[in-house]
Order: C-alpha cells, then structure tokens, then sequence
C-alpha cells in the first residue's frame, strides 16, 4: 500500500469515526434507546449507509475498477447457518455493550474505559471462531479455510500488482 493511499484511509476512518460520534452512535445509552425502541434515529442513520452501500456497489460494478485502477468482480454471498448464527451472536454482543467494531475505536478514541472490554469481547471471539472453526465448519456448513471465496469480496486477479482482498487470494 502506497503512503498516499494509507493517508487516505486514515483521513476516511477518522471522518467516519468523527461521524459516528458526533450522531450518537457510538453512545451507549443512545444505542440501547434504539434496541428497546424508544428511539428510531438511529435506524435512519443505519438506513441511510445501507442506502448508500447499495448505490456504491451499483457503481462499482457499472465502473468495474477500483480506484487504483485494478479490475474487479463483485460476486455473490453464499448463505449458510453461519450467517444467521453469526448474526444473531453479533447483534447480541452489540446490544449488551451497546457497540460494534467503528463504535469500540470511537469509544476508546474518546477515552471511554468500559470500551476495552469489548474491545477483548471482540478479540475473545474472534480467537474463539478461529480456533473451533474445524468443528463449526461442518455444523454451520461453512466450507474450507483458503477454499474459492463466494463471498461478496472485491477480489483483484493473481496478476495484478495488488494482492487479492479474500481469504487465499
């Protein structure tokens, strides 16, 4: 990665953490307002970045390269019993601390202590996945580590300069 293209990231991480604080997201109380519905804000917010996710895939795949230039191909997501039980475990998690990944960073980026433990809830499962995927694989029918992904990646071809952004690309 170039240092102009890291600069660039940085400058969008910290604009969309600038983001999320300053609409409430990333506060708890605000967060668990939405799941006891007693506060419909949010869902707008959420709404509105699905909105647009929605319209940056359809030019993404009317343009057909990333900014750098490298081709693309945007395929499909396979569903299995992984997505609902990784979902629910998820929206679990982000309802009990009242934060998902963007909102932990935002958290400790505003000097939050309570946000460290998610921060280790986070880094517990995610060592917790790996380490039981041999079993879950075949109960949640999830397919082989570095197998072809399905899922909805960008992917770059083996000959590009760029290395692939899936799992064994």
């Amino acid at each position: 990665m170039s240092a102009r293209l890291g600069l660039w990231y940085c400058v969008l991480g910290t604009a969309f953490g600038w983001v999320l604080s300053r609409s409430g997201a990333a506060d708890y109380g605000f967060i668990q307002r939405m799941f006891l519905f007693q506060s419909f804000q949010l869902y707008g917010i959420l709404g509105s970045g699905a909105l647009t996710l929605g319209l940056g895939l359809v030019v993404l795949k009317r343009v057909g390269r990333t900014l750098s230039g490298a081709p693309i191909a945007i395929r499909p997501k396979a569903v299995n019993t992984g997505n609902w039980v990784g979902g629910a475990l998820f929206g679990i998690g982000w309802s009990i601390t009242g934060m998902c990944p963007g909102p932990i960073i935002v958290n400790l980026g505003e000097g939050k202590v309570y946000a460290v433990f998610a921060l280790l809830g986070v880094l517990a499962g995610t060592w917790a996945v790996g380490w039981l995927r041999p079993w879950l694989a075949g109960w949640l029918g999830l397919g082989e580590w570095g197998s072809q992904p399905t899922t909805g990646s960008v992917t770059v071809p083996r000959g590009s300069t760029r290395r692939a952004a899936t799992r064994g690309g």
